[in-house]
């Protein structure tokens, strides 16, 4: 490819509301145009970059059983009804009607139209397994779309969705894509990690995501050096902190804290650590008689999770936070100086793992600017009603497995497989005749990758101050060769024509910037670009009959003899 055939719009200024260095430095390269808020057109540069991990993709995806097919981007309302998800997704779900006013939507995702596919066209247990995938795009109406293409509103995905006899079977299934996906991010060239994640609003029992990790990234990744555990920090088990309840040794005594709020600021005044303090979070459920008030009690350093809350028995339907009328009508004050002490009215407790193991700790008195020092369960309040993992881990936390303590990283979420069961074939009739000709649910897994997220996440892992450093995979070119004076060097013109030629035959993705540009614009393209591996060629180094390497990585250029840089640009590109 010669650059004067291609087209190349880089810019020396990123647009002023690109966040991220992924969204700049895309921007800049030439590699996506916004078109409207999260939606972007993907430039020349930018499409080859996702042409090559969708190659990828399929080439694992087709090894690992995988069967592709296309569904279309806009589907019937009457399947997501089917499962409940045309009302239950909310705004997120673009709802659209047609000429005869009937509801449309454009798809985020796929599982009902190929539940519907299944249940057409699987009738035998001799069909089985399946596994199709597609790679298409996905609409999802962010409300505020933002960091370019990490969290767009159009996207490109790569789902898969896998069909069983049963829970052994889908197992199977989802560790055969489990194993597929860790071959796919390994050939990208990421550093990633594997995680245990909650299911979300897809569903289903068993899920992991595979993350990108980077500075940048939204996700907090929990995992422990000293084993194989990891978990996203949503959840990541915490184990209390506390084996055994202390005795108590402290009577409970009222302590003026005035405009004291905060557990840190009560801990500071009273001479305490913070860790004796325990924070009151007051959450609200509907129910038909009104709402139901909830007391969680987590220690004072700690944070509430809310995935984790919505574990709690009890809780699962959805809740909310209180209203301060009605943490007012229940506990007799506003927030701050809430506590489980003589509530005003009953209210359902809920103590994390390691708050029901304090002894004489400091909890709000249900009075403006007092707190209760040496409280302890069964004497100055009853048991907790419910004990439960409900808040977030720390670094520094004893691991699950009990083999070391926990660190934490930071992640892009780009893939994530879920075991789905039969939540989507029993809302949708899905069946298949088994042995005896009865009927039986088919058991679902789906497997999903954010391919053009992909692009963002291995710029946020991989750039420097000059731009992008793709892995070689996934670059949208290999090579660049950099004729210097190609205007006015016959030489310099026939020796890189000659290799662009060579290499290109050899299979390698070979760009020829016959511009005439600069050096300093032609290197300054070319390391904003990322191009992996760079051959200069200039009059000067021809007559000593050589001419100069330069990975994208190395700090400075190598001179090589002209005979000898086919050679070793074929074996530097190799992939």
């Amino acid at each position: 490819m010669r650059a004067s055939q291609f087209f190349i719009s880089t810019l020396k200024e990123a647009p002023s509301d690109a966040e991220v260095v992924s969204h700049q430095l895309m921007t800049r390269a030439g590699m996506i145009r916004k078109l409207a808020g999260g939606i972007y057109n993907y430039m020349p540069m930018g499409l080859r970059v996702i042409r090559k991990i969708e190659a990828i993709i399929r080439e694992e995806m087709n090894a690992a059983g995988g069967i592709e097919l296309l569904m279309p981007l806009i589907q019937p309302a009457e399947l997501w009804q089917e499962t409940g998800r045309f009302d239950k997704m909310g705004p997120e779900l673009l709802r659209v009607k047609d000429r005869h006013d009937r509801d449309f939507i454009v798809q985020p995702t796929s599982e009902e139209v190929i539940t519907d596919i299944a249940r057409g066209e699987i009738q035998s247990y001799r069909q089985l397994p399946k596994n199709f995938y597609h790679i298409q795009t996905k609409f999802r109406d962010e409300r505020r779309p933002r960091f370019g293409v990490m969290r767009g509103r159009e996207f490109t995905m790569k789902d898969a969705y896998s069909f069983d006899r049963d829970d052994a079977a889908a197992e199977r299934s989802y560790q055969t894509m489990y194993a597929a996906y860790i071959r796919i991010f390994e050939r990208l060239g990421l550093q990633f990690r594997a995680v245990r994640a909650d299911t979300g609003a897809i569903g289903g029992s068993l899920s992991h995501e595979f993350q990108v990790i980077a500075d940048t990234g939204e996700d907090l990744l929990v995992y422990c050096p000293e084993s194989d555990y990891a978990a996203n920090i949503e959840l990541a088990e915490a184990v209390s902190l506390i084996a055994v309840r202390p005795a108590p040794t402290c009577q409970l005594t009222k302590a003026a804290t005035p405009a004291t709020m905060r557990c840190e600021d009560v801990a500071q005044l009273l001479g305490l650590p913070v860790e004796k303090t325990v924070k009151s979070i007051v959450l609200a459920k509907e129910s038909p008689l009104g709402a139901e008030i909830w007391l969680l009690l987590i220690r004072g350093d700690h944070e509430l999770n809310e995935v984790k809350a919505g574990k709690v028995p009890g809780l699962e339907d959805g809740f909310r936070f209180a209203t301060e009328p009605e943490i007012i009508d229940h506990f007799g004050c506003p927030p701050g100086f809430l506590g489980p002490i003589n509530t005003r009215k009953p209210v359902r407790v809920v103590a994390d793992r390691t708050v029901v193991n304090m002894s004489d700790f400091v909890t709000g008195a249900n009075e403006i600017d007092a707190h209760y020092t040496g409280a302890n369960w069964g004497t100055d309040l009853p048991e907790p009603e419910l004990i439960a993992d409900i808040r977030n881990v720390v670094a520094g936390d004893p691991s699950p497995d009990g083999r070391g303590t926990l660190a934490i990283q930071r992640g892009i979420e780009v893939g994530h497989v879920f075991f789905l069961g039969t939540k989507y074939s029993e809302a949708m009739k899905c069946t298949y005749l088994n042995e005896n000709g009865k009927p039986q649910m088919m058991v679902m897994g789906c497997y999903g990758i954010g391919v053009t997220r992909l692009v963002g996440a291995a710029i946020e892992q991989n750039h420097d101050a000059k731009g992008i450093i793709w892995p070689a995979s996934i670059a949208p070119f290999q090579l660049v060769i950099c004729p210097v004076g190609w205007g006015k060097s016959e030489a310099v013109r026939t020796e890189a024509i000659k290799l662009h030629n060579e290499l290109t035959a050899a299979g390698i993705d070979v760009m020829l910037d016959d511009r005439d540009e600069r050096p300093g614009v032609m290197f300054a393209d070319w390391e904003l670009i990322g191009i992996p591996h760079r051959v200069t060629i200039g009059d000067r180094g021809l007559k000593e009959g050589r001419v100069e390497y330069q990975h994208r990585s190395d700090e400075a250029a190598s001179k090589i003899a002209l005979a000898d840089i086919g050679a070793l640009v074929r074996q530097k590109a190799a992939i």
